[in-house]
């Protein structure tokens, strides 16, 4: 009797493995609709990402170098100036008396030597006495020259084109050396100066290219180019201070703004998938290639191997070639060997919606057709 009742079980055990066996059969045997992408090689390159601060291509304090009343200001807080513009004039009556003396002395000097010389030459004079008239001469020009620096000291000029800051002094006030009169800086360049860490200093160079935003002018971007590199890296942060330069030429960026950079290192051609389409496994990554066996897609799981990554994407090193065809919607969905159904064929920056919204004929073209084939590792799609 015992022994009836076991067989028994055993029968219904076997009977509901079968079953179970039976209907995994089939839903596995179902196709799975995915979407797929083509590989082709596209733009790459490696990014870094840091902080930097702009600096005015060149900046100038604007001060006087000597003590005097100010008699003029020529210019307004904020205006753009042209290189030898005067800016500020100081007092300089007393400097234009001297020189009006001294003129009179050279004058007079000038004068005694063209007479002296005729003299000269019926002996009525003699070469010494000449000699010491040309002398006063020269001393008179020497003294004029001396007044005129100083008189220059009291004319502050713009030593470039660029944009005057605000003005610290009024008409009437004293200069004194030392003291900020105002600023002037050269905007239609802007020096950007940011550190990386010694590990991407192979990456970085003359002539990379970089991108720069500021929370300043949110959803605006401002390209430029690293010019140089500092000499020395900092031994306490094992950083380098690089510093690129950004056209400015509307003076939409001033001295002193925080920038977030991003350098776009070692550029180049690169297979490249998303990352929605990868399956990790431990320390390997794998994604799933569309094939065609038998008349059927069948998805296969290839492992790759990853270089750089980005925002949303991979670059791929080995294990794809270009034309495949990689799964990337439906991913979880699928199983290695399991038949699938191309749905869509991502291009460009389409949207999930968009590819769906095609018509059928827009959607995926025939990746049978003998017009349309594409070779991958060795096999026709």
């Amino acid at each position: 009797m015992k022994t009836f009742q076991d067989n028994s079980n055993s029968t219904v055990l076997l009977i509901l493995i079968l079953v179970t066996l039976g209907w995994a059969s089939d839903l596995y045997a179902e196709s799975v609709p995915v979407i797929i992408s083509e590989i082709k090689p596209v733009p790459f390159v490696d990014e870094v990402e840091a902080l930097g601060t702009l600096k005015a291509n060149e900046s100038v304090e604007l001060m006087s170098t000597v003590t005097d009343r100010v008699i003029r200001v020529n210019f307004n807080d904020g205006q753009r100036a042209t290189k030898g513009d005067v800016l500020i004039e100081l007092d300089m009556t007393e400097e234009q008396a001297q020189l009006a003396e001294e003129q009179s002395r050279l004058n007079e000097a000038l004068k005694q030597v063209k007479r002296l010389k005729p003299l000269a030459k019926k002996n009525a004079t003699t070469q010494s006495t000449i000699d010491e008239q040309q002398r006063e001469v020269e001393t008179a020009r020497a003294r004029m020259n001396a007044i005129q620096s100083r008189i220059r000291e009291r004319s502050i000029v713009a030593p470039f084109d660029g944009l005057l800051g605000l003005r610290n002094i009024s008409v009437g006030a004293i200069a004194q050396p030392g003291t900020v009169i105002t600023t002037i800086d050269d905007v239609s360049k802007m020096k950007l100066d940011f550190s990386i860490p010694e590990l991407f200093l192979a990456a970085v160079s003359p002539g990379v290219k970089i991108e720069a935003r500021s929370r300043a002018f949110k959803n605006q971007t401002f390209a430029g180019e690293v010019v140089s590199i500092d000499s020395r890296i900092d031994p306490i942060t094992r950083s380098v201070v690089v510093r690129a330069m950004l056209d400015n030429p509307d003076a939409t960026l001033l001295p002193g703004l925080l920038m977030r950079v991003n350098v776009q290192a070692n550029p180049r051609e690169a297979l490249v998938i998303q990352e929605e389409a990868l399956v990790s496994s431990s320390t390997k990554n794998y994604v799933y290639v569309v094939e065609k066996q038998d008349g059927k897609l069948i998805a296969k799981r290839v492992e790759v191997k990853l270089g750089e990554r980005r925002k949303g994407e991979a670059e791929v090193l080995a294990g794809l070639s270009i034309g495949d065809k990689v799964v990337v919607h439906g991913v979880n969905r699928i199983r290695p060997g399991q038949e699938v159904s191309i749905k869509a064929i991502e291009e460009n920056d389409e949207t999930l919606q968009q590819m769906l919204d095609k018509k059928p004929s827009e959607k995926v073209s025939d990746v049978t057709s003998n017009t349309r084939t594409i070779a991958f590792q060795g096999k026709d799609v």
